[in-house]
This record gives structure tokens, C-alpha cells and sequence, in this order.
């Protein structure tokens, strides 16, 4: 008989290894709107019989939440069980021998200090009122609210106006973000309990492109109100549309020459053709905004002076300005702000990198901007430097794919120490100091630490800086609080202490992606609005098609294509492919629809109106 024999699964470990990866997806496909206290309760479950049992915090302590945890959704608890829930979870994670007993007990403690509201609720009124209005998990992912399974009806139906129109009701950028957009709405799509989630930002620009209506709905009758908005981007256009709608007079402001904000001058055409981003910005402008361009608050026209001109402001502005690195050499010949890089491009003054080796410092989807612009802009090689590790990278994934397709090396775990120049000041290398990845910090990421190697010298022409963006708030520094470089409103946009002050997007959250700057206008238009001493209200009456009775096989996910690395050195062409007629159809399909099925159909599926 032989000492040692091939391991192989059985049927049993191979059924396990599935139920695991159901489980997997049903947890990623999670919506919001679900019972905090029930979700702590499953995992807790989970964990106990994860553990080996051999201590008592992992065998009778767990035990023991479990039950604890039960009390309260079965409303036998009183607020004493909770402080016990408390009290429990911090001895089982003080004392427990592994990390399953530790992590679990972790779980339930963060928990019961983080939706302590939602367990006096259980124990109290004996409902749980967690997020009770949450719409489909689509819909309450997107900032600005979309009807998505309205729209992706619509798609499938071949009505392609009707789905834009439906867009537009929350969202005056649908071209837009079917091309940029981060798609968060995609994160818990319930399809993911079945295959994928569903290519919502996809279906989005097939729509778009297909669509040819470019009339926009009726405006209410004229208020004689006259409303200001400093910024041009996605933020305060959306805003401007919203309020021209409401029948109030509009006029914008915009320091650079033309409007778009960073969708104009931050974002390459390879991502966005400007032809596009236009036609969104025609549509808008058509409701009968007035609108200013090459102004500058401050330097042209006093912000007091367009506070006194008009019935209420709205401050827009986006995170234009970038943020120094602060290393020896930064200002030396061929280095280069990637903000400033791609508003140069934007703006048609187009650097020459041919032959050039280019090291970009950053790891954000500005940092990818950066990166992907150099390739074409002719570099010979394009590194880009991060402290952290890949998987560290706040871009998105697909963009770092895209880029490391395309032929850029990412260099991780390299901080940049300083940059090396020849004796006429030019750029000769960049010098990094090599990383070790750490603890977690409060961010949620694990901090690198300098390792114990010699610093790493890489050889370059160019030096290009992307490590983030602030905005340029000392205009207004006399009117509204500004902390930290962001300027202080209240989370329905007033400014406080202010007559009829709003601000919004990137001037006061930072930098932010496109569709939360279009979600804040949509917030400051409402909220305007009823300072005004109005509530119009935006709608659409657009009907949605009824649902496909189907059993919904498991599907592929239609991904759009991208055209070969080599076509891309050059020139800056659109790189992603829409879907044709045939894929765009069978995506749709995907979709559960979940507004008519079960889920959300609470608030009837959707809300109509705003």
C-alpha cells in the first residue's frame, strides 16, 4: 500500500466550494436597506462555525451573542441587553485566542457602536427602521437617484428617447456619464446573486448614442427670480438646468473659456470626445441659461458683487488647483502638474513627449489620465510610481488594466524621494524610496512604512505629479466659513450665516467623481428653490415598459471592448467600444427588474417625481 496518495475533492468539498461562492456573491450583491442588527446576527453565525471551539470567548461567548443578538430582533430585549451585547463582544475580542473569535466579536462591537439606533428600534418599537425608503439597490446607489430598471426598460424596448428623457429627469448629463461614469449603481446589483452585475453604465451609452431627440421639456412659468452660479462643471450646470426648469432666470459663470469644467479640461477625449460632452452641454444651455465665460471671482468681478445682483448664489467650483509633493527638484525642468498637463491639452496646447521617458507619481484615476495622455502623446516609456500596492490604487480597476494594457509598468510600493536634474535644471531621473505595506490606518488601508533598502533610481525626462486636487477658495473666504481649503455648507447646500449663499460638489467635499457633482446640483436646485418660497416639481411621463416574465438564466456580462494598445499610441481616438445591438439587447435582458419583482416595490418600484 502506497505511504501517500493524490488528494482529490470530493463531491462534497466541491459542493461546499460553491455554497461559498454564492455566499461571496449574495454578500457583495448586499443592498442597502437591509437590517443591520439581522446582517451582524448572520455573520456572527457564520464566524461561530468557522471556529475550532477549543476556548471558551470563541465556544460559550459567541454562543452567547448569538443569542443576545436574537433578543433583539425578536423584541425581547430591553436597552440593558444592549449595553450586555457590548460589554460581551469587547471581552470575547479582548480575550479570544485566533483571529475568528476576535474579528467576529469586532464585527458585532462596531456594530452595536455604529447603528446603536437601529437596536433600540428592535428593542422599542419592534420593527427595524433601517432605510425603509430605500429604493432598488441600483437606484439608491446612484447620487443623483437615475430610474435605472426604468431606463434599462426603456433600452430593451428600443426606445431610446423615452430612456434618455427618463435620464435626464435626475441626471442632465447622460451622455456624459454613460462615458465616465464610476457606475456605482452597479456595486450591489442584485444580479450579482446570479452571474454579474447587469453593464448598467453600458446600456447608458447606448442609449445616448442612439438617441436623437435634443428637445428639452417645457420650463414653469417665469418666477422673476434671478439665480447665480459660479462654476461651469457638471455640478453647477446641473444645477443651472434644474432651477431654468423651475422658471427662474439662470446665469453662469465659468473661468475657463469654454464650459465643462474637468469634464472639459481633466478628462481625456480618449474617454470623452468633446463632440459628446458638448451635446449634453447644448441641451442644457437650450433651456435659456445665460451664461459668462473667462470670468474670475476675485480678479474680474468681486463675489459681493454677484451676491448683491441676484435673488440667491450657488457655488460650484471644482478641485482645478493640484497639491505640491514637496521632494527636492520638483521644480525643475520636466515636471509637470497633471492637472494642469491635462487643462493644457483641453485647452489645445498639446506637449511634445515623443521619445521621452515619463514617470508619473500618483495612484487616482487622475494619476491613469496622466499616464494613458503620455502614451499617446508619443512617450518611449510611461511608469507610474505609487507608495502603496496596486490593489491599494484608488482609480478604477479597469483603468489601471487599461493603462498597464497599453504598455505603462507600474512601479508600487516607491515613495518619491527626489528628482534628479543635470546642471541646466533638467530632469534626469526620479529617485523613490522603496515601501513596506503596514497596519491599517483610519482610512481603511494599510499604511506602507519605509523599508530598509536603498533608494531606487529610474531613469526619465518628465516628471508628472497627479496626487490630488484642492480648489481655489480665497474668493470666497469673506462670505463662507472655509476650513481646510473646503468651503462649510449644510448637507442641503446652504451656506450658514449667509442671506442666500449655496455651495456644493468639489468646493465642498473635495474632489469627487462626476455623477456626485451632478447629484449635488440636483440637491442645491431643490433646496434654492424652496428658499425662493417654491416647490416646483421635476418629473417625467415617460411610461415604463411592464417586465419580461422570464426565468432568468445565469448570463455573461457584456463588457465593452477596447481597441488594440497600438492604435492608441498617437492620438487620442475614443478607446472603448459601445455595445452593438444585439449585446445591448441581451444586457438588458439581464436586468431583474428588481421595481416590479419584490424588492423596493414598498415604494412602488420608483419615484416619478422630485
Amino acid at each position: 500500500m502506497s505511504r501517500l496518495s493524490i488528494e482529490t475533492p470530493g463531491k462534497a468539498e466541491t459542493v461546499i466550494a460553491g455554497l461559498y461562492r454564492d455566499i461571496e456573491r449574495r454578500i457583495s450583491a448586499s443592498p442597502p436597506g437591509l437590517c443591520p442588527v439581522d446582517m451582524s446576527l448572520s455573520f456572527l453565525r457564520l464566524c461561530h462555525a468557522q471556529t475550532c471551539g477549543k476556548c471558551v470567548p470563541c465556544r460559550i461567548g459567541l454562543g452567547q451573542l448569538t443569542t443576545l443578538l436574537e433578543q433583539v430582533l425578536d423584541s425581547t430585549a430591553t436597552p440593558e441587553t444592549i449595553d450586555l451585547i457590548e460589554k460581551t463582544a469587547r471581552v470575547i475580542q479582548d480575550t479570544a485566542d485566533c483571529a475568528i473569535g476576535y474579528e467576529a466579536a469586532r464585527m458585532v462591537l462596531q456594530g452595536v457602536q455604529g447603528f446603536r439606533d437601529d437596536y433600540l428600534s428592535h428593542v422599542e418599537s419592534g420593527r427595524c427602521l433601517f432605510g425603509w425608503d430605500h429604493p432598488v439597490p441600483c437606484v439608491a446607489l446612484c447620487p443623483a437617484g437615475v430610474d435605472i430598471p426604468g431606463y434599462i426598460a426603456l433600452v430593451r424596448a428600443g426606445r431610446y428617447n423615452d430612456a434618455v428623457r427618463l435620464i435626464r429627469k435626475d441626471n442632465p448629463f447622460p451622455t456624459v456619464c454613460g462615458y465616465v461614469c464610476e457606475h456605482p449603481c452597479e456595486a450591489h446589483c442584485r444580479r450579482s446573486m446570479v452571474d454579474d452585475a447587469v453593464n448598467i453604465c453600458g446600456i447608458k451609452r447606448f442609449a445616448c448614442d442612439h438617441a436623437d431627440n435634443t428637445t428639452p421639456p417645457d420650463s414653469a412659468p417665469s418666477t422673476g427670480k434671478r439665480i447665480g452660479i459660479i462654476g461651469g462643471g457638471p455640478g453647477g450646470l446641473s444645477a443651472a438646468y434644474f432651477l431654468s426648469l423651475m422658471g427662474h432666470q439662470v446665469v453662469v459663470y465659468d473661468q475657463r473659456p469654454k464650459l465643462g469644467g474637468m469634464l472639459r479640461y481633466g478628462i481625456p477625449d480618449y474617454r470623452l470626445p468633446q463632440d459628446k460632452l458638448d451635446a449634453d452641454i447644448d441641451f442644457i444651455l437650450s433651456t435659456g441659461i445665460e451664461v459668462h465665460t473667462g470670468v474670475s471671482i476675485g480678479r474680474d468681478i468681486s463675489f459681493a458683487e454677484i451676491e448683491n445682483q441676484y435673488d440667491a448664489v450657488y457655488i460650484s467650483i471644482g478641485a482645478h488647483n493640484d497639491k505640491k509633493i514637496g521632494i527636492p527638484g520638483e521644480d525643475a525642468v520636466g515636471v509637470h502638474s497633471a492637472v494642469q498637463l491635462l487643462r493644457d491639452i483641453g485647452e489645445g496646447r498639446v506637449p511634445d513627449f515623443k521619445g521621452k521617458r515619463v514617470c508619473v507619481i500618483g495612484g487616482g484615476n487622475v494619476s491613469m489620465d496622466a499616464t494613458r495622455t503620455a502614451i499617446r502623446l508619443g512617450a518611449s516609456a510611461v511608469t507610474c510610481v505609487y507608495r502603496r500596492r496596486v490593489t491599494d490604487m484608488t482609480a478604477l480597476a479597469e483603468e489601471i488594466e487599461e493603462a498597464q494594457s497599453e504598455g505603462c509598468q507600474i512601479l508600487s510600493l516607491q515613495a518619491p524621494d527626489h528628482i534628479e536634474t543635470d546642471e541646466t535644471g533638467r530632469v534626469t531621473a526620479l529617485w523613490t524610496r522603496p515601501q513596506v505595506i503596514g497596519s491599517y490606518g483610519k482610512d481603511g488601508r494599510p499604511r506602507p512604512y519605509d523599508a530598509d533598502q536603498p533608494l531606487l533610481r529610474t531613469p526619465c525626462d518628465v516628471v508628472i505629479v497627479a496626487i490630488g486636487q484642492s480648489i481655489d477658495a480665497k474668493p470666497f473666504e469673506q462670505i463662507a466659513p472655509v476650513v481646510r481649503g473646503k468651503i462649510q455648507a449644510e448637507s442641503d447646500a446652504f451656506v450658514p450665516n449667509t442671506p442666500h449663499v449655496f455651495a456644493g460638489g468639489d468646493a465642498v467635499t473635495g474632489p469627487a467623481t462626476v455623477i456626485r457633482a451632478v447629484a449635488a446640483g440636483k440637491v442645491a436646485a431643490a433646496n434654492i428653490d424652496a428658499h425662493l418660497g417654491f416647490r416646483h416639481v421635476i418629473k417625467s411621463d415617460v411610461e415604463i415598459p411592464a417586465p419580461h416574465l422570464t426565468n432568468m438564466p445565469a448570463c455573461g456580462r457584456i463588457e465593452l471592448r477596447s481597441r488594440p494598445a497600438e492604435e492608441c499610441v498617437g492620438n487620442f481616438d475614443l478607446v472603448k467600444c459601445g455595445m452593438t445591438e444585439q449585446e445591448v439587447h441581451q444586457e438588458t435582458s439581464r436586468c431583474l427588474r428588481c421595481d416590479h419583482f419584490g424588492y423596493g416595490i414598498f415604494k412602488g418600484g420608483r419615484s416619478s417625481k422630485w
